[in-house]
């Protein structure tokens, strides 16, 4: 790994926050290295308010797409609530069409089969609104693309209004209305909302339409926080407010489908890394293992005995999906190993039975292991699907369109995209995905790296800094957790491997013979010959509390060891 320290402020700005927010220098620089310089600043970060959200109607087309649904409304049409099988799209459509059916009932739900339909807008549920007289579709997290669709919608005079947040193409569809905030000609002022966070926005313009305040909806967040932390959009600005507010609703009044999967885990507080690794891979599972209809029964539904059944259910398919991950995790290393691609700038892999449900999965494991852009391909009907991921700093999407001579379509973000393509083009596709990476990434991005905020001394850290560092929670892209340097420190003879196999490294580590503290490396077993015999060494670190025998202390979480 590389390790690259963040530049250190100059010492009169952190002097200067410092001073202001009555703070050591070490959380005045970790402030600024956040962008954040003033004491309004640094309240709003710390205190997330409310009344900062922006106003829903700076969004384009947003007065149109409230003014048609209030329409359908007073008309008795029956609306159709659409969205992707992942967990952005299975908490945008459970959210709005939980908060359209408290106050009208001619609503329903569709959420495409990822076997039968692929992903974002499909004929067939288009067909499915035709044939079950739906004259308008509110489509979540996914759309923007969907001009033929639209189209073919609206030869059916069925009406359309997108809520997405991927990035549109080069014409958008002819729908009524089309929220997104990385339109080209919407001038909202946060553009890093996820799909469930677009349709927060329309649900607050309704409710704003309706003489509601934002207290009214507050309940809807913790759908949003999961979806915040599922999708990895950067918990800055707005998100870091709906992230903040969805939590609390999680830890303190869940919805009875959150408080099933809760009471399963038996774990009392929940953070975003808790939601993102515990909640969101069970309702992904609904979609990759059976049907994403499953997530959206279980996370509206309000009876306790019911949820517990959609609850047990759900944890049936993530343990299933668990398995066949990890059954094909390994048959994709195999793969690159027997075709002789250790080496290169990408990963592309394929095999017709592997599951479609677990690729996306399966390429991020192998993106870990080889650290480059990385594919998966599987068989969906008469083409061949792929889930994209990528290393930090290089646009996947960006290269996907380098390569759409070969493409049939394709759509997601800089660091995961989905495509599909012909087979007899795989081939072709794949020499030219090398190609276009080859020669647009830097290769310094192909070695995996940490960002350290900054130098610190094993004494500086202290139960007073560990109170102020929560407080920058919750974490995520564009606020991580702050990573540490510690210099020349040395074990003091504990250093010893734990867990199966000894696979983590556990220490306790001193600095100049004083302050001594503990510290434990998960997956870093193998680097306890650097630790063992007294000999000093390097360790990056974020901080972290261990609660043992009803004792907490603070503990070194180790990220790497020179």
């Amino acid at each position: 790994m590389r390790w690259t320290i963040k530049p250190k402020p100059k010492q009169e700005d952190i002097d200067a926050l410092a001073s202001a927010l009555q703070v050591d220098d070490l959380v005045a620089q970790l402030l600024l290295q956040r962008d954040i310089s003033t004491f309004e600043q640094a309240k709003n970060f710390f205190r997330p308010q409310l009344s900062d959200l922006h106003d829903p109607f700076l969004m384009k087309d947003m007065d149109i797409a409230v003014a048609r649904i209030e329409k359908a409304i007073a008309d008795g049409e029956n609306i159709l609530v659409y969205g992707d099988y992942d967990v952005d799209g299975t908490t945008a459509v459970a959210l709005m069409s939980s908060y359209l059916l408290s106050y009208y009932p001619n609503v329903a739900t569709y959420i495409p089969d990822r076997y039968g339909e692929g992903y974002g807008v499909s004929f067939k549920g288009i067909d499915f609104a035709e044939d079950n007289g739906f004259t308008l579709i509110i489509a979540l997290d996914c759309g923007v693309k969907a001009i033929d669709k639209v189209a073919y919608a609206k030869e059916k005079d069925i009406d359309f209004i997108i809520c997405d947040h991927h990035r549109p193409g080069k014409d958008l569809p002819d729908a009524v209305a089309i929220l997104d905030p990385k339109r080209d000609d919407c001038n909202y002022p946060y553009d890093e909302l996820c799909g469930c966070g677009v349709g927060f926005k329309l649900i607050q313009a309704l409710g704003a339409h309706r003489g509601e305040t934002i207290d009214d909806v507050i309940y809807c967040l913790d759908l949003v926080a999961t979806a915040i932390g599922a999708d990895i959009v950067p918990i800055t600005g707005e998100n870091r407010i709906l992230a903040f507010y969805g939590l609390q609703v999680i830890n303190q009044q869940p919805r009875i489908g959150f408080k099933a999967i809760i009471d399963q885990i038996n774990k009392s507080v929940l953070t975003i890394t808790d939601v993102v690794f515990i909640i969101a891979p069970r309702i992904n599972a609904a979609g990759r293992m059976k049907h994403g209809q499953h997530a959206v029964n279980l996370l509206t539904e309000t009876n306790m005995d019911e949820a517990i059944k959609f609850a047990s259910e759900i944890e049936k398919f993530n343990t299933d999906r668990r398995g066949l991950d990890q059954e094909i995790t390994q048959e994709a290393l195999v793969q690159i190993l027997e075709n002789g691609e250790e080496e290169g700038f990408t990963s592309v892999v394929y095999k017709e039975s592997w599951h479609k449900g677990v690729i996306g999965i399966v390429a991020s494991r192998l993106t870990e292991t080889y650290y480059r852009p990385t594919l998966v391909f599987t068989k969906s009907g008469d083409k061949l699907a792929a889930s994209a991921r990528s290393v930090k700093g290089f646009d996947v999407y960006n290269a996907l369109e380098g390569c759409a001579d070969y493409i049939e379509q394709f759509g997601g973000h800089k660091y995961a995209a989905g495509l599909t393509l012909l087979e007899d083009q795989y081939n072709n596709f794949k020499h030219q995905f090398e190609k276009v990476v080859k020669e647009t990434i830097d290769p310094q991005m192909l070695i995996p790296e940490i960002t350290i905020d900054g130098v610190i001394e094993l004494k500086d850290i202290n139960p007073k800094l560990m109170r102020i560092l929560k407080q920058f929670a919750p974490f995520g892209p564009g606020n991580m957790s702050p990573t540490f340097m510690a210099e020349n420190v040395h074990d003091t003879g504990y250093a010893k491997g734990v867990g199966k196999e000894e696979a983590h490294l556990k220490i306790a580590v001193v600095q100049q013979d004083s302050h001594r503290i503990d510290g434990i490396g998960f997956n870093m077993g193998d680097k306890l010959s650097l630790v063992t015999g007294r000999k000093p060494f390097d360790a990056v670190f974020s901080l972290d509390e261990n609660e043992w025998q009803g004792n907490i202390s603070i503990q070194l979480k180790l990220k790497d060891i020179k």
